[in-house]
């Protein structure tokens, strides 16, 4: 319990300094989107990682996606990413979206710190998914997945953090609809979207976080180009042919304040977020073993 108090006072303290600290980060607000990146550089780089840049240009700036690797020791060619967005929409600060997320990402490095692997694990934070880049080439994970089938790296799953800090136990807290597909009433539970390559790391990770009493899981197979799928940064791996999911709350299904400049540190569910992360750790725990 003293662990778990210990690890949800750093998620406190990552998200603080996204939203409050640094605040709107985006095209808009270029010199804060800096900023946020030079806070995830220095938080990895404090953990004894190196942490690589992929610079690109968009709109006449430049932009960085950000990667730290434990390269795997029995098979690295065999790569699991695990992703979140760091930008902002605008007018936004953006505690839950994806503050949350990259919280996440920063206590999932702190947790694997030091050790090794069979397969290799990349933690990788990814610029511009907000509006004007969405789904278009200059998003940052589209140019990342590019890169890596370009290089013809053997990705083997990559889990997209998308929104992942609040929960509501009130009946009516959830909307019942997911592009048509039912959903419980009750906001309690993390979703995991996949489309149809990525069934088996789908159903891996939803039986992982089953095992998880107090955190309720639903799992969601969707056609590629089904409207609302796409609505993160595992559309750029599924485009070149990649197994990839996404982790959410939902988002506008069940936070209020999504997209808005409501979207702050005291709005988060910070136990649920906390829980969250302890499932990703067993998810990363089972993937990286290389007879899985």
């Amino acid at each position: 319990m003293a662990q778990e108090r210990i690890r949800t006072q750093r998620i406190r303290e990552h998200i603080s300094t996204l939203a409050s600290d640094i605040g709107e980060r985006n095209l808009y607000q270029y010199d804060r989107l800096a900023a946020a990146a030079d806070f995830i550089d220095r938080s990895w780089t404090s953990l004894g990682y190196h942490v690589k840049q992929q610079l690109y240009e968009a709109k006449g700036l430049q932009f960085a996606n950000l990667e730290v690797e434990l390269t795997g020791t029995d098979r690295p060619e065999e790569i699991i990413i695990i992703g979140a967005h760091y930008d902002t929409h605008r007018k936004s600060p953006g505690a839950n979206d994806n503050g949350s997320a990259i919280a996440a990402l920063l206590e999932l490095a702190h947790a694997c710190a030091g050790k090794t692997f069979p397969r290799t694990l990349r933690l990788v934070a990814f610029t511009n998914e907000e509006h004007p880049f969405t789904r278009t080439t200059e998003m940052g994970s589209r140019v990342y997945a590019r890169r890596c089938r370009e290089r013809r790296e053997k990705i083997r799953a990559m889990i997209c953090l998308e929104t992942i800090g609040y929960c509501s136990e009130q009946k009516g807290s959830q909307r019942l609809s997911f592009m048509g597909l039912l959903l419980p009433r009750q906001g309690d539970f993390i979703a995991l979207v996949g489309n149809t390559r990525s069934k088996e790391l789908l159903r891996e990770t939803h039986r992982l976080f089953s095992l998880r009493p107090n955190l309720p899981c639903e799992s969601l197979t969707l056609p590629t180009n089904f409207p609302g799928a796409w609505s993160s940064d595992h559309w750029s791996f599924w485009k070149e042919g990649y197994p990839a999911i996404m982790v959410t709350d939902t988002a506008p299904l069940r936070y209020p304040y999504y997209h808005t400049p409501r979207d702050t540190s005291e709005k988060i569910s910070y136990d649920f977020l906390t829980g969250v992360i302890d499932g990703l750790e067993a998810v990363i725990a089972s993937l990286v073993r290389s007879g899985s």
